[in-house]
């Protein structure tokens, strides 16, 4: 082995060793990416060793976290992948409510760990997403309108620069990487440990799925709309437009037929909540009803039957400003005209705490809007291709004159150029690419939506 990587602890896996075919898979299985060498990192020593070497044969370095970024940005086709996919431990602390979490470790483990003492962290909305991945490019998920995005319940980060230095950073030590790495994605170094600030959730939450046939969707939306624009910041309703799942909690008769889930959430004393829901549980009537009082690791586990490892994924986006009747049309016209059965629309429910904070208080986008909209093209079988990505790319095409302009960075894929990347930071963008020439004028962290360093005349 290269004499750089003599002191590697972890383990190194290069195209003819066995095991690398497995640890090159990652979630989205529309991605076929070869790198040079895996390099399983055993701690942040690895990791410096693993830059290094990518320095020293200038070819691309990429990081995977928990790897499920639908783009595939784990991956450096010839580079080297900086995994620390051994590396999941989560330390709570409960009395000072905060969560020291390490790079690879999902948001799964951090639920496990803070809600063995009634704690949350705002997160996603799969309990196999990476916490690195997410954090980085904002995240968002249930709990964000009452208590923010994943980001803004940061405190500090370690991290790996691409000079090989280590820093910190915080509100109070390089405060401006803090403000770049809270939703600038992966492109001013290797995070090596998060700490979180927890929140007093307790363990169980009113939630779950309404379920509506296709043909009852127009009135539904329409009560929705009403409904979410009184709506407190402890409650959060999303909306899934999809084919009904064979999974267990679907009533048989509704497997495979076209419905719409209407999903609230409630943070709160359950009988509030209860008296709060009752108009959008009572509308409709609806053809299946399963809000229940429920431990919150249940409700976060919902959807990671319906997006497992290894199948295809092909994703395009939109941030949207208050449903309006045209973008109610393009949701009815396009949602279900999908071939696979496993595509599927999601819109989240943003505003709250996301919009209290100032919009340039860190570089994550989605503070001004109403919605995020997640078109995913999904296919069982995997592979690169599949007849539902033209789909997706005309159903985003007709919903554009009804969006904002913005978009959410992790949700973007991978061939949607700079000026997508762009969109994502609107008017922060320029601060980023600064920043972006302070901690990396090389751009080594490049495997990613990148944000290029600012040219040297504009620094």
């Amino acid at each position: 082995m290269d004499g750089e990587l003599s002191g590697f602890r972890g383990e190194l896996l290069r195209p003819t060793d066995g095991g690398y075919s497995a640890s090159r898979r990652i979630w989205n299985g529309a991605i076929d990416r070869h790198p040079a060498l895996i390099a399983l990192c055993a701690d942040e020593e690895d990791a410096s060793a693993a830059l290094k070497y990518a320095l020293s044969r200038k070819i691309p370095l990429s990081v995977r976290g928990g790897g499920h970024n639908v783009s595939g940005s784990a991956l450096a086709e010839g580079g080297v992948v900086t995994d620390f996919s051994a590396l999941r431990g989560v330390a709570v602390d409960p009395d000072g409510m905060t969560a020291r979490v390490q790079p690879g470790a999902l948001w799964g483990d951090v639920d496990s760990a803070s809600q063995k003492h009634g704690l949350a962290v705002p997160a996603g909305i799969v309990t196999h997403t990476g916490v690195a991945g997410l954090t980085v490019g904002g995240g968002f998920g249930w709990l964000s309108r009452h208590w923010g995005l994943t980001s803004d319940n940061l405190l500090s980060v370690r991290m790996l620069l691409a000079d090989g230095s280590r820093v910190r950073a915080s509100e109070d030590e390089n405060p401006d990487l803090f403000w770049a790495v809270r939703g600038g994605g992966g492109n001013f170094g290797i995070v090596t440990e998060f700490r979180f600030r927890l929140h007093r959730l307790g363990t169980h939450v009113l939630a779950g799925p309404i379920l509506f046939r296709a043909d009852q969707a127009r009135e539904a939306i329409a009560f929705y709309r009403e409904f979410i624009a009184t709506a407190p910041d402890e409650l959060s309703v999303y909306l899934n437009l999809r084919t009904a799942p064979p999974l267990g909690w679907v009533p048989a008769h509704l497997r495979g037929t076209e419905v719409l889930l209407v999903i609230p959430f409630y943070v709160g004393d359950p009988r509030q909540g209860e008296d709060l829901l009752r108009p959008l549980r009572a509308f409709g009537p609806p053809a299946a009803d399963f809000v229940g009082y429920k431990p919150y690791v249940e409700h976060q586990a919902m959807f990671d039957a319906g997006v497992p490892h290894h199948w295809g994924y092909y994703w395009k986006s939109h941030y949207l400003p208050p449903l309006t009747e045209a973008a109610v049309e393009v949701l009815l016209e396009h949602s279900w005209a999908k071939s696979s059965p496993a595509s599927y629309t999601l819109l989240f429910h943003m505003g709250g705490a996301i919009t209290a904070r100032p919009k340039d208080s860190s570089a994550a986008s989605g503070r001004d809007a109403a919605h995020a909209m997640n078109i995913s093209a999904a296919w069982a079988a995997g592979g690169p291709s599949h007849p539902d990505i033209a789909w997706c790319r005309d159903y985003f095409t007709a919903m554009e004159p009804h969006a904002t302009g913005g978009v959410y960075v992790n949700f973007l894929h991978n061939d949607e150029g700079e000026a997508r990347t762009r969109a994502a930071y609107g008017s922060r963008y320029d601060r980023l690419a600064q920043i972006k020439a302070k901690y990396d004028p090389e751009n080594v962290f490049h495997t990613n939506q990148n944000i290029r360093p600012a040219p040297a005349e504009s620094r």
